[in-house]
């Protein structure tokens, strides 16, 4: 009975913590008004789906990328990618 118990809380506090991760609309209804450059970068960000601890270096990582292969605008990748993880992170919590 008591394994019972504990599996059912567990099983709980893990449905509790899925649900709360993440809010996908504030994120959406953020990145809508980015730049063209910060939807890209919002885009591929968000297709790793990366977690509020690892969100930072995906977006560093993912605005380079698409600098560096002249996806986006290098002059305005700071502020572009700066404007995305915001978004990010809106969706994440």
């Amino acid at each position: 009975m008591r394994t019972i118990m504990t599996v059912t809380l567990v099983l709980a506090m893990a449905a509790l913590a899925a649900t709360a991760r993440a809010d996908g609309p504030a994120g959406e209804t953020c990145a809508a008004g980015l730049t063209s450059d910060g939807k890209a970068i919002f885009a591929v960000v968000a297709a790793t789906n990366p977690t509020s601890e690892t969100v930072k270096s995906v977006v560093e990582y993912q605005t380079r990328a698409l600098a560096m292969d002249g996806k986006i605008g290098r002059d305005d990748a700071r502020e572009n990618a700066m404007a995305a993880g915001a978004c990010m992170k809106a969706r994440l919590q």
